[in-house]
């Protein structure tokens, strides 16, 4: 991030030059000319903060370079932007689509508020309950200062670094700063050093998760190959049919494709494909024996929810973890037996540095390998109460391992440049709900 130095020069340049254009520019009393969302992405790109010059009654220059300094300091990709009233939800999504940063983006039109946020920095529940939190409060100032207050606490990512080489052209001649070139030089590379630091460490953080999850794959990936030499099933054999050889391919794909992603996986968010593969081999062994045994043909279920090596689930049964709510549960048929005497399941555990525990009660890293098992909106209500259960609803998960519940696919992070290059259907907020969730001015959304 720049020096306050730096950013007090560049703004000191910046706002005199904004407000005679302003005056310039300005056409009858009361009018308001659409707002060009490309100068707002290009001052943002820059700096976290801005203000339109028809908007500066909202904000003053000097609350809003305090504003600024705030979200600088804390090194989040959160941008606000104060604009003339009259603004429709789109705004979010095009002023996203300018900028070409993946980040948080709040907005004040008028007397209006709302926010939006791609989901690796936020979900949208939470930009939802940040905006319902500030909604009743009138004073701009207050209102942008409470939100990014909160949203810092919250927002995963780290800011662009954009904000710490002094942006893509400010428009601002570089020789107006010569009095100030050393300090800003080596203020700036600083600060430039600090940002690669910060994440590189992420990196750093992100490898760590994935190797500390390639034993727990690698054992599942084994476990399976393992009940595929097991089979006792030929394609040749009498009484194998199409239907039973499309089963028996399905699996043997699918251990293939497990291997491949896994050895091509380069964050946590990654191994959701890989367990997903597996939990699909298994359901294709399933449907494979039910046929050779001439059974109705098993429904489309999650794996044991105790040890998905244990294969497709065949029922759910109500459990409570020690010290835990109640909740109904997949389960293997052995582990029905046991839950129906009394008995306690067989657990999958895991190498923590407290010993041997319970996959649940390991560490944020194990949300994308139970994701890629327990998919299709279950596993929240599986894991409240549990460690992985409470680290995977707060907002900054997402940031790390994935898009909270959802587990995204991952690619950019908060801060990243990735252009146009977003889902704009998770890009959750706007002026007034709809397709936009969380955020909206009038409170909706999902």
């Amino acid at each position: 991030m720049r020096t306050p130095l730096f950013r007090g020069l560049m703004r000191l340049l910046i706002v005199p030059v904004a407000a005679t254009v302003a005056v310039l520019t300005a056409g009858a009393p009361g009018a308001h000319a659409a707002t060009d969302l490309s100068k707002v992405a290009e001052a943002l790109r820059e700096d976290p903060v801005y203000v339109d010059p028809a908007a500066s009654d909202l904000l003053s220059s000097a609350d809003a370079e305090a504003l600024a300094d705030k979200i600088e300091d804390a090194d989040k990709p959160v941008f606000v932007a104060v604009l003339p009233a009259g603004e429709s939800d789109e705004v979010f999504r095009n002023l996203r689509t300018e900028t070409g940063i993946t980040g948080l983006y709040a907005i004040r039109s008028g007397d209006e508020f709302g926010a939006a946020a791609d989901p690796v920095v936020m979900s949208k529940d939470a930009v939802n309950n940040l905006v319902t939190a500030v909604r009743g409060t009138d004073d701009p100032k207050a209102q942008l200062n409470d939100f990014v207050d909160s949203a810092l606490r919250n927002v995963g990512g780290t800011a662009p670094a954009s904000w710490s080489d002094g942006g893509s052209g400010s428009g601002v001649d570089a020789s107006g700063l010569i009095a100030a070139g050393a300090v800003v030089v080596a203020g700036g590379a600083g600060a430039y050093a600090l940002v690669r630091r910060t994440r590189r460490r992420h990196e750093a953080e992100q490898r760590a998760a994935l190797e500390k999850l390639r034993v727990v794959v690698d054992e599942d990936i084994t476990a399976f190959g393992e009940e595929l030499d097991r089979l006792d099933f030929h394609p040749a054999e009498p009484g194998a049919d199409d239907a039973m050889r499309a089963d028996y391919e399905s699996a043997l794909d699918a251990y293939e494709q497990a291997k491949r992603f896994m050895d091509s996986a380069r964050r946590p968010e990654e191994v959701k494909a890989v367990t997903q593969a597996l939990a699909d081999g298994r359901f294709s062994l399933a449907r494979l024996a039910a046929r050779r045994q001439d059974r109705p043909l098993p429904e489309r279920r999650p794996p044991c929810f105790f040890d998905p090596r244990h294969g497709t689930a065949v029922a759910d049964e109500t459990w409570t973890p020690p010290g835990g709510a109640a909740r109904e549960v997949p389960v293997c048929a052995a582990d029905r037996t046991r839950l129906s005497e009394g008995r306690d399941p067989v657990i999958r555990e895991v190498d923590t540095e407290y010993g041997r525990r319970p996959y649940w009660d390991a560490g944020p890293a194990y949300g994308p390998w139970a994701g890629g098992y327990f998919g299709g909106g279950i596993l929240p209500g599986l894991l409240i109460g549990t460690m992985l259960g409470s680290m995977m609803a707060g907002p900054a998960y997402a940031a790390d391992y994935g898009a909270g519940y959802g587990y995204g696919d991952g690619g950019y992070e908060g801060g990243d440049v990735s252009g146009s290059d977003f889902d704009a259907g998770d890009f959750g907020g706007g002026f007034g709900g709809g397709d936009f969730g969380g955020g909206g001015f009038d409170g909706g959304g999902f």
